[in-house]
């Protein structure tokens, strides 16, 4: 799918995966460098094993089932992963109709529209292939960019958890948003 010029966004597959994850663990390099954008620790090297798995494991189960994930990666014109999205199931039971959404664009193509691109595409797929009625997320509160580009794509402040996490002698407090998929 063209969602601007020189930009395709495209579903991640199994014959993807090494490429997706060399993209990944560059994009979470960055986490804790400037900022966190990511529970992790900047010790911590990359994609975490139970993160790569749920991707791996994720992408053989059918949309609304415990454990699905879809991902979409963005791509330049010169094909190379400028950005991601994924969305998958809730742990929680009865939580069917939500899901959670993950995102992050590459250090040197954010402000670009791409974030925009990603949320706009997610939720055109959830609406054409599941009965999904709600997309959620949940953001480090420190991540202002972020929460920002949520709230001007309609995604609404639920809540934050003061002092949720406490990585590298810092503490960080998480905010959950939410976005009902328009029908």
């Amino acid at each position: 799918m063209q969602s601007a010029p020189g930009l395709s966004i495209e579903p991640i597959d199994r014959s993807g995966f090494n490429a997706f994850f060399a993209y990944l663990n560059d994009h979470l390099s960055d986490n804790g460098t400037v900022s966190y954008f990511q529970p992790l620790s900047r010790s911590d090297a990359g994609v975490p094993p139970r993160i790569e798995a749920s991707f791996r494991d994720g992408l053989d189960i059918a949309p609304c089932y415990p454990g699905w994930r879809r991902a979409w990666a963005a791509r330049s014109a010169d094909r190379q992963i400028i950005g991601h999205i994924d969305l998958r199931s809730r742990q929680d039971r009865f939580a069917e109709h939500r899901c959670l959404m993950g995102m992050g664009v590459d250090r040197d193509h954010r402000k670009r529209g791409i974030g925009r691109a990603l949320i706009t595409y997610a939720e055109d797929w959830a609406r054409a292939n599941t009965a999904l009625e709600w997309i959620d997320l949940q953001v480090l509160s420190e991540n202002k960019p972020a929460m920002q580009l949520y709230a001007r794509m309609g995604f609404e402040l639920v809540g934050e958890i003061p002092d949720m996490f406490r990585i590298d002698g810092r503490s960080f407090s998480y905010t959950t948003m939410a976005r009902k998929i328009a029908r």
